[in-house]
């Protein structure tokens, strides 16, 4: 051996032994690191090993004239990588990853964090601490017993249905979040969470994505005109997608038509007894729930504060169903008859013990007042404002702003100056960012009562100003609201007292359900130690509200059948037209297992007869129609091209046909396209003039400034000026039928869509045609999303090419309302959607 052979191989002797105390000291440091992780992460352990295999092999050094050993690595790096393939498909399955509820304990720090639940953890507090520092596998986050049990039950343990109910405040949100978050982290898959209102899923998506962030999932809102349908395919990460009812029904439509439905682990709804609302709503919410239990991939969570035919919903759930009476915060509810002052005892046998005598009510009240507070709300709502929070139910929206100024009014001086310095400087700022979004043109109302803590709150409000609203109710800048019934099922905004001005909503008397969500809002969890309500009664309503406060809750039943009969129609064409069932046995199996069929059987009623006629109709409507089976020589059902543009489009199936023959007309006889007036007309959507009672006198100004163009449009829809003035004088004429007066409707809708795209704010056009500016932001929202729905209805008929072109610029226009230039920054994520030119320009 040479001399300089003896040195390479000295050489590589060294390089050698350097290498393997490099990887001797990487591997003492990856033992260290290791022996310090707790044993719950036994999977990532395994997956950390893995990874060391792999590094070893990578690092082993190959010596001179051993050329096959290079060939052997690879096949050990080969071996190595196959490992961790398989240990990330496994990973996919139902794996624990820590100690809570089978979740990592970041997510137990995460809720104690931004949920703040160590206010009321009570005794729980020390028994999660001793858990903690002994480091045994369960820990308690939760509030109570209840919740522990519900998340320990073997049901949800293998995964099955589930079904939940308890009072309001009981804290069913913490327990369906928990689910969640087992679905996204652990089982690796995608979940939705359907809420019943937009301002719920806007509320839930502010909340729920700070902890996406930290957690490493996504958020998607699915309300109103947001929410990609299909939803975009993601390779790295699991979402969660919050949307509501309908946004939902969409959502799971075009999951099962692009064939991803398995990649929905978990649903889950909130406000599960909207399934009996006698809706659309209802009927959507019960054709969805019946397409994803007759897949059987998903899991399904219900949960609801006022569900009495649970049995019902178990049945056609197939679900399990967990009741309890838990509330964290004691409630004490009262009527107040005259000056008295009644708790209510709900428990009494005798109609004489229902109600007993607490106090007298007594202010000094001066003439006017009693006059005018004849209810005492101005006293009631003292005795706890302004460091405590009220909330005063309303039967209107109108009476809501009345009784806002009605307390400011006749507020004594003495109290109204504490109340005005409370918190002067965050009223002082709530004002000034509600000038900003109303552009100057802030509600008078709010003017003078916010600087007295006080707001009114419903659906003549913006969107924005609500939101504003809510959150200075929550930081306690605002301690008092007043608001219509549909808070009660709405946003979380919790009170010391709830005062129901009476025990009618409109006109109709309300029901135990109304009550009992509405009473709910007082002492919520986390925010007070007690609460209480007070239902304002008249003597004359005595016997009424005893009857209905110890009535049991209303039963939840299907809404298939409302509108004669029209959600059936609506589910029999969708299950058609995704080819979930091809023939009329199959349809009557399918519908025989969703709610309506459960309780039909129950109630003997015809369901086979009624979706026999149901399916008739839809092949009479040219929706639907029958073919022969070549190779079974069978009847089989499928759509016709109408048939599936209605179901693409989402349209309202009584309305099919109408929209149909409207956009026939308006290629035959020719649209106006020096403007876009004649295309808002066509995505004004029919349901908004059931509502609409246009002020005529206020129409003809807005139709004598028309120009010659937008006066062509209304001359092709019927809309002449001698139809306006008969109807401001009350004359009738022969040539005016209803389907006249519809259209009018339709058109005075159009041109308040018309002039907040000619430039003109949401308040503008409110004060213009005197309306409330929610009517106007609702209206637009409304256009927008009927307006992508055409578009969709057109996509697949070839006769309305030219309409599914044109309707691109108008949806568009809709959803952004701004210049070109401005189009491309508001499609960025995150960018706050504006409604007015001026205020883009200001931002």
């Amino acid at each position: 051996m040479s001399h300089l052979t003896r040195r390479a191989l000295s050489s590589q002797k060294r390089k050698g032994s350097l290498a393997s105390n490099i990887h001797s000291k990487r591997q003492k440091q990856d033992l260290k690191i290791s022996g310090n992780k707790t044993e719950t992460d036994s999977s990532t352990s395994t997956k950390e090993k893995a990874k060391r295999k792999l590094h070893k092999n990578a690092r082993e050094s190959t010596p001179i004239g051993q050329r096959s050993s290079s060939v052997n690595r690879r096949v050990r790096v080969d071996d190595a990588l196959k490992e961790m393939i398989n240990l990330d498909t496994d990973d996919k399955g139902d794996k624990d990853i820590g100690p809570f509820y089978g979740l990592p304990s970041k997510v137990q720090e995460l809720l104690t964090l931004h949920r703040a639940l160590q206010h009321y953890m009570g005794h729980f507090i020390l028994l999660m601490l001793r858990i903690i520092e002994s480091c045994i596998t369960h820990c308690y986050v939760v509030s109570s017993d209840w919740q522990h049990t519900c998340l320990t039950l073997p049901s949800v343990k293998s995964r099955k249905n589930l079904i939940y109910s308890l009072p309001t405040s009981g804290g069913k949100t913490l327990v369906a979040e928990i689910l969640i978050f087992q679905q996204l982290l652990c089982h690796q898959k995608d979940a939705i969470l359907i809420l019943p209102y937009v301002s719920i899923v806007q509320e839930k998506v502010s909340s729920l994505s700070v902890l996406a962030v930290e957690l490493g999932f996504l958020v998607e809102e699915y309300a109103g005109t947001k929410g990609s349908i299909p939803p975009r395919k993601r390779r790295k990460k699991n979402a969660l997608f919050v949307c509501t009812i309908e946004k939902a029904h969409s959502l799971v439509n075009s999951l099962i038509t692009e064939k991803r439905i398995d990649s929905i682990g978990l649903v889950v709804v909130d406000e599960l007894h909207m399934l009996g609302d006698g809706s659309r709503r209802g009927a959507s919410l019960e054709g969805m729930l019946s397409k994803l239990l007759h897949l059987g991939l998903s899991q399904i969570i219900g949960m609801s504060a006022t569900l009495s035919n649970i049995q019902d919903i178990s049945k056609y759930l197939d679900a399990e169903s967990y009741t309890s009476q838990f509330r964290p915060v004691e409630l004490t509810e009262h009527i107040k008859i005259g000056d008295g002052l009644y708790q209510v005892n709900t428990s009494a046998l005798c109609p004489d013990d229902r109600f007993t005598h607490s106090r007298n009510v007594a202010f000094p009240y001066n003439s006017a007042m009693k006059k005018n507070d004849p209810d005492h709300l101005l006293g009631l709502a003292l005795e706890v404002i302004p460091y405590n929070s009220c909330l005063i139910f309303c039967s209107t929206k109108k009476n809501c702003q009345s009784v806002a100024q009605l307390i400011c009014k006749y507020m004594p001086r003495n109290v109204s100056k504490t109340i005005l310095a409370h918190k002067k400087q965050e009223k002082e700022e709530l004002l000034l960012a509600l000038r900003r979004e109303c552009d100057d043109n802030l509600c008078s109302t709010l003017r003078r009562t916010v600087p007295y803590g006080l707001a009114y709150h419903h659906s003549g409000l913006t969107m924005d100003e609500r939101k504003l609203i809510e959150e200075s109710y929550n930081d306690g800048t605002l301690c008092l609201l007043t608001c219509t019934s549909t808070l009660a099922a709405g946003v979380n905004l919790p009170a010391k007292r709830v005062i129901l001005r009476s025990p009618y909503i409109a006109r109709d008397f309300m029901t135990c359900s109304r009550y009992k969500q509405m009473v709910g809002r007082a002492g919520r969890a986390g925010y007070d130690s007690t609460g209480e309500s007070i239902l304002i009664v008249q003597e004359r309503d005595r016997k009424q509200v005893a009857d209905m406060l110890n009535s049991p809750l209303e039963g939840c039943h299907s809404s298939l059948l409302h509108d004669e009969g029209k959600g059936l129609r609506s589910l029999i064409l969708s299950l058609v037209a995704l080819q979930l069932t091809a023939s009329k046995e199959a349809i009557q199996t399918f519908i025989s297992k969703t709610l309506l069929g459960i309780q039909g059987s129950t109630n003997h009623r015809e369901v086979p007869s009624l979706t026999e006629e149901a399916l008739q109709q839809l092949i009479e409507q040219k929706l639907v129609k029958t073919k022969r089976c070549e190779m079974s020589d069978q009847s089989v059902l499928e759509v016709t091209s109408l048939g599936k543009a209605a179901f693409k489009g989402a349209i309202d199936i009584d309305q099919c046909s109408r929209l149909y023959q409207d956009l026939e007309q308006v290629c035959g006889q020719g649209m106006v396209l020096a403007n876009t007036l004649h295309l808002l007309f066509l995505v004004t959507p029919y349901e908004q003039t059931l509502t609409v009672v246009p002020d005529w006198l206020i129409f003809n100004r807005q139709f004598s400034t028309l120009c010659d163009a937008e006066m062509k449009v209304a001359e092709l829809i019927g809309i002449t000026e001698h139809f306006i003035k008969s109807k401001i004088t009350g004359s009738s004429s022969k040539k005016f039928t209803d389907h006249s007066e519809l259209q009018a409707k339709r058109f005075y809708l159009a041109l308040m869509l018309w002039n907040i795209l000619n430039r003109k704010s949401i308040w503008q056009v409110a004060e213009r045609f005197e309306v409330s500016r929610g009517f106007v932001q609702s209206l637009f929202t409304s256009a927008a999303s009927f307006a992508s729905s055409i578009q969709r209805f057109c996509e697949d008929l070839p006769q309305f090419w030219a309409i599914h072109q044109l309707l691109g610029k108008v949806t568009y226009d809709l959803s952004y309302c701004a210049t070109a230039d401005l189009l491309p920054l508001l499609e960025v994520s995150g960018v706050k959607l504006v409604t007015h030119f001026k205020k883009c320009l200001k931002g």
